[in-house]
């Protein structure tokens, strides 16, 4: 059972400076705020450690994030937040700049790109870019293949095939890239964890090293490999994805396991 494995002394993570959080399934279900999360937070800035939200959610910037931490009773500035839409938006601008986008995404990774001067392009985009979206139809999935089939290369924003929410388990990106993926034979590349270009950008965000790092998340697939394979310690919570069922099923294991973020303050 893992809540056997759950590390009981938590003044191990003391001598971490800085902190990479999951947020869906870490810090929230949807709107609903999990068990030990304010008490964390208020660890995080009593000790003066350094940290930073990492999501593989690509549809809220890292001011909608704040505010809807706000909302739920959290006060975390902007800075502290980088999604894979800034991600994805700075890999295609460091890969050819000035170049345009086929987007199926909402606002947040819209406007990452923007940022980024990548503008939109429904007649011969240079890329077709696909992010967890409540707007998902067959029309866009049908521009999107012509798109592939005359050459434009296929990006997503994150490698997710499945995401928690408060009322269970929801498709995420993998899922909604599928279909592209499968009618074109092109494979789609993935820019948020595990892929290890995302954790460099966050690591150095954060302004701390990577043995002085600890990535916290509830995804074995996503979270937990991202830290391994960046040499990030990782510690698991069980408020997400994993649990008994599909644990196994990995080859590696996080360095430790906790019920919660609380457990890291010792709550």
């Amino acid at each position: 059972m893992l809540k056997d494995l759950v590390i009981k002394d938590a003044t191990v993570f003391q001598k971490k400076e800085g902190f990479i959080c999951d947020m869906d399934g870490v810090i929230y279900h949807g709107n609903k705020l999990l068990p030990g999360v304010p008490e964390f937070v208020d660890w995080l800035k009593r000790e003066n450690k350094k940290f930073l939200f990492l999501t593989n959610s690509p549809e809220r910037s890292p001011k909608e994030l704040s505010l809807k931490l706000a909302r739920m009773g959290l006060d975390i500035d902007e800075s502290h937040f980088y999604t894979s839409a800034l991600a994805t938006a700075a890999f295609l601008a460091s890969q050819k700049p000035g170049c345009t986008a086929y987007v199926i995404g909402e606002a947040g990774l819209i406007n990452a790109l923007y940022d980024q001067d990548i503008y939109m392009n429904d007649v011969n985009p240079d890329y077709v870019v696909v992010g967890e979206t409540r707007s998902y139809s067959y029309d866009k999935i049908e521009r999107a293949v012509r798109f592939v089939f005359n050459g434009a290369k296929l990006i997503g924003t994150n490698s997710d095939l499945t995401g928690p929410s408060e009322n269970g388990i929801v498709p995420a990106c993998r899922a909604l890239t599928a279909p592209i993926e499968m009618t074109t034979g092109k494979e789609a590349y993935f820019i948020g964890k595990p892929n290890p270009l995302i954790m460099r950008h966050a690591i150095h965000q954060l302004g701390c090293h990577r043995a002085d790092t600890l990535i916290v998340g509830d995804r074995m697939d996503t979270d937990i490999v991202a830290g391994i394979q960046t040499e990030v310690d990782t510690a698991l919570v069980l408020t997400g994805v994993t649990n008994d069922e599909n644990f196994d099923t990995f080859s590696y294991r996080p360095h430790y396991i906790l019920n919660s973020v609380g457990d890291i303050a010792g709550k």
